[in-house]
């Protein structure tokens, strides 16, 4: 029993009290038909829907991130048991394996109402230099406390919370995981939610590689908890494993904490544990657990 959890409810509100900044943060980056799409998807989302989900204290968000190993293989083993820390069930966890030489994605599957998916994501491995804190330990080791986080109730979708091999590499463990899916397996995922090199600052979004439903979720539940969100597109400074799922048509988007600025902390040794600002770090991880949570009750799930 994971202890220091707390419930939490968000109402959304209707669209004309919203922050008008956050959303215009994201409507500039984007373009005119994709801009559309968004009000429209604002324009639909119900304005009394609650937002239920639970949150860990930040001790023991602080204690995960600092919990990081320098070998890819226990990095992979840590999430596996902090998995089983935040409620994964044996039969719920698995490990797949992707190349002989590296260690498997680790993957964790919560049951929904229906078979409608939204996926999470989060590469484990790291490159040689630094201890990979930022890149990407911070977005793997909040997997399991986002599972923590949307468990506890029942909720319409299946959550399938994966932690890649690999990304370092090439995307291979994302881009062998989408690649054994069936077209049926592929065609429920309503959204996949990638978390890629958090707590250098505030929640950034890689909008220019965002499906617009996606985005408006992020926006209106940022709005709702008096949380920042602002968008940095990163497309000039790599990829990340959103993009394994681009390639056949999956809604996806990418939450970072990059900036102009902070980009050279990647891949470097300044990539340590006193690089991560906890205050942001912890911010980010509250609107993730909100966001998740309402993505459930937003997406699509009638086809399912």
């Amino acid at each position: 029993m994971i202890a220091g959890g707390a419930e939490y409810t968000v109402t959304p509100h209707v669209i004309l009290t919203m922050n008008c900044g956050c959303i215009v943060s994201i409507l500039l980056s984007i373009s005119k038909s994709l801009l559309r799409c968004v009000l429209f998807a604002f324009l639909i989302l119900s304005a009394s829907a609650q937002t239920n989900f639970r949150l860990l204290d930040r001790n023991k968000i602080e204690s995960r991130i600092k919990s990081f190993s320098r070998k890819n293989d226990e990095r992979e083993a840590i999430v596996k048991q902090l998995f089983k820390e935040s409620g994964c069930k044996d039969d719920q966890l698995s490990e797949q394996v992707v190349k002989a030489k590296l260690p498997p994605n680790v993957i964790c599957v919560l049951p929904g109402e229906t078979n409608g998916v939204i996926l999470v994501g989060a590469h484990t491995d790291k490159v040689d230099q630094g201890d990979g804190v930022v890149d990407n330990w911070s977005g793997a080791s909040l997997l399991p406390s986002l599972l923590y986080s949307v468990g506890g109730q029942k909720r319409h979708h299946t959550f399938i919370f994966v932690g890649f091999t690999g990304e370092e590499k090439g995307l291979l463990g994302s881009d062998f995981y989408v690649r054994h899916l069936s077209l049926e397996q592929r065609s429920k995922i309503e959204g996949m939610i990638n978390f890629d090199t958090l707590g250098l600052g505030p929640t950034e979004v890689w909008a220019s590689h965002a499906d617009a439903p996606l985005l408006s979720a992020l926006a209106r539940i940022a709005s709702a908890m008096k949380l920042p969100i602002s968008v940095m597109n990163v497309e000039n400074f790599g990829t990340a494993d959103s993009e394994s799922f681009a390639e056949f048509e999956i809604p996806r988007v990418t939450i970072h904490s990059l900036t102009q600025e902070t980009v050279p902390i990647l891949h470097s040794s300044r990539d340590k544990i006193d690089a991560v600002k906890m205050n942001d770090y912890y911010n980010t991880y509250r609107l993730m657990a909100g966001y998740l949570a309402f993505l459930d009750k937003q997406l699509d799930v009638s086809t399912h």
